[in-house]
């Protein structure tokens, strides 16, 4: 097991060299950003499966609400990079809300950050596998299968650690990117000879009388919610700020500006060719595959196009694997999460982080089918959230600092929190059915979690401290009394009445018999050997050795009056493993009773046989 461990995530690194696991910003840009990036390849179909419960008249709106977005995507982008300069620690909204707003809201948006990273994974795999089974149908019974494989595939190269995931997801990203814009450019310049001949705005004013009802109005609101999963990811990268070189939070804020540009770019580039070529949404076939289609015809661009975005719609699921583990160590640090997700594997990453949001994101896979449409309402509620939360910390922050205070920061973030805070409202009501409902239920089921382990924790430390008056009365107490269940005179049983005599003067063997002729052969060899260690043999007519040692020891129990009791099974060890099939287990099912019992000592003294 250990041999394949080091095979699958090699070998461990010290301590030392994480301060060489920094990521340059070239680098970053793709472990961080590639989720951001990636939902360029469904945000438009999103906003576009919306619209078409109004009928196709009025694809035309897709332009002005990608417009509203990008806006929307500038004041984030600029809100956020004053947190990355504010909290070079990282953590994003979830520190800056516990820092300025309280332990609660903190809480809030670390699970709604939480949830939105799972879904990112869930959502990507998805979309990715999806845009596979576009190009080769006949892969579609398995895209269930496929999806967990490639979730596995991710945590293992993530559990390889920082540099070297990074070096791995870098180059697709880049394809990607590079593919995107090419895409526009060639799209962009036959739309400019063939003419526009798609969605326009004359079929726009056509279409005005379905604007008379609140319905349309709700629908419209519904795309720009659904549009808006174009902007999950961008808050990774104030996550993971001390994952970038020095200066961590200069290169983190050009990395966070870098990532704006593309992701605006290349969303509003796909959603012009979509309206452009009259792209409508159709089953098993996305939009940006149909896009791809018209620009590169039947040839073998189109199928390494479909390749590249599968790729990096896999690969987008490698934000949560950098940003998770890193914001579930900060919430764990604070004592509102297991400690196991606090520690470093032998890779110098948060190997459990990595593992826990595998896990989870699986089950999402495998409960949706692997269908991107029934995950994609369960997205963006998180983040926006979080978002608000953010921005409004960041707001109280600059309020109170009178160095920060400038009337362009106020007002940017001011407008941006206004802005998500709405957002987040649109997103709740336009997708509460669609299931957005289990996300506004799992948050606070998650904070009352945290508040949970958090007041574990405060309970074992107040129990677990060491003050003086009781480090007296510890030293004072007297040695603990000393049971030895036995079932024979024997080298093991020797073995663990020598243990004994050096711990304790107040020794007991027991034994259980089942027939009481037994009780007269053992005593004479017992005292043979140790006639000054009391042996107390019990009868048990209906042949069991549970209950009479439980018994018995419940007994000593109550007359020790909270003194220590000390349980020392001798045990031998086979050699082979079948070995223990061939022997009793009684020593390890009588831990199991005994391990809850508050003064009881259950220690077990191993003898090793030869063969």
């Amino acid at each position: 097991m250990a041999s394949l461990k080091r095979w699958l995530i090699g070998s461990p690194m010290e301590t030392k060299r994480l301060k060489h696991e920094k990521l340059p910003k070239w680098k970053a840009l793709a472990v961080f950003s590639s989720d951001a990036l990636s939902s360029v390849a469904y945000a438009t179909e999103e906003i576009l499966l919306v619209l078409m419960l109004l009928g196709t008249s009025v694809f035309f709106y897709s332009l002005p609400i990608a417009v509203a977005i990008l806006v929307l995507l500038l004041l984030v982008t600029l809100s956020y990079r004053q947190i990355i300069y504010a909290f070079p620690s990282g953590g994003g909204a979830y520190v800056v809300a516990r820092d300025h707003l309280g332990t609660a809201t903190s809480l809030v948006a670390g699970a709604a950050l939480m949830i939105d990273y799972i879904l990112t994974v869930a959502v990507s795999i998805s979309s990715g596998v999806a845009a596979l089974t576009s190009a080769f149908p006949s892969l579609l019974p398995w895209k269930v299968q496929i999806g967990v494989a490639l979730v596995l595939l991710l945590m293992i190269l993530n559990l390889r650690g920082i540099t070297e995931s990074a070096t791995v997801f870098a180059y697709p990203t880049y394809l990607f990117i590079i593919s995107v814009l090419v895409l526009i450019a060639v799209g962009g310049w036959q739309l400019w000879h063939e003419g526009w001949h798609g969605f326009n705005y004359k079929e726009h004013a056509s279409a005005a009388h379905f604007f008379a009802s609140g319905y349309s109005v709700f629908i419209l609101l519904r795309a720009f919610a659904s549009g808006c999963s174009a902007m999950t990811g961008i808050e990774a990268i104030s996550n993971g700020v001390p994952a970038f070189r020095p200066n961590s939070s200069k290169n983190a804020a050009i990395t966070m500006g870098w990532m704006s540009v593309l992701l605006g770019t290349m969303f509003l580039g796909i959603t012009v060719l979509a309206a452009g070529f009259g792209v409508t949404p159709l089953e098993h076939k996305t939009v940006i595959s149909q896009i791809g289609h018209h620009v590169f015809g039947n040839s073998i661009f189109f199928y390494l196009f479909q390749m590249i975005t599968m790729l990096i719609l896999v690969l987008a699921a490698n934000t949560s694997f950098a940003g998770f583990p890193q914001l579930a160590s900060i919430i764990a640090n604070d004592r509102f999460l297991p400690r196991s997700l606090a520690a470093r594997g032998d890779r110098l990453v948060f190997s459990n982080g990595i593992i826990l949001l595998s896990i989870l994101a699986i089950v999402l896979i495998v409960t949706f089918h692997g269908e991107t449409h029934s995950l994609i309402p369960l997205y963006a509620v998180g983040v926006f959230l979080s978002f608000t939360i953010g921005q409004s910390g960041m707001l109280k922050k600059i309020w109170k600092d009178k160095e920060m205070r400038r009337a362009t920061t106020i007002l940017t973030i001011g407008a941006g929190t206004i802005v998500t805070g709405l957002v987040t409202i649109i997103t709740v009501v336009a997708k509460f059915t669609q299931g957005a409902w289990l996300v506004i239920v799992a948050i606070p089921l998650l904070v009352w979690m945290f508040y949970r382990i958090h007041d574990h924790y405060e309970k074992l430390g107040e129990q677990l401290k060491l003050d003086e008056p009781e480090w007296a009365r510890r030293e004072k107490m007297l040695k603990p009394k000393v049971i030895i269940p036995i079932s024979g005179v024997s080298k093991v049983v020797a073995q663990s009445v020598q243990y004994a005599r050096s711990t304790s003067n107040d020794i007991t063997a027991i034994s259980v018999i089942f027939y009481e002729e037994e009780e007269q052969k053992l005593r004479e060899k017992w005292e043979k050997f140790y006639p000054d260690i009391p042996l107390q043999v019990i009868y048990s007519p209906y042949r069991t050795i549970l209950s009479p040692i439980l018994d018995y020891i419940n007994e000593v129990e109550k007359q020790a009056n909270g003194s220590p009791i000390t349980i020392l099974m001798p045990q031998f060890i086979v050699k082979k493993w079948w070995h223990t099939l061939l022997h009793n287990q009684t020593a390890i099912i009588l831990r199991f009773f005994l391990i809850m019992k508050k003064d009881i000592v259950i220690a077990t003294l191993p003898y090793h046989l030869r063969e």
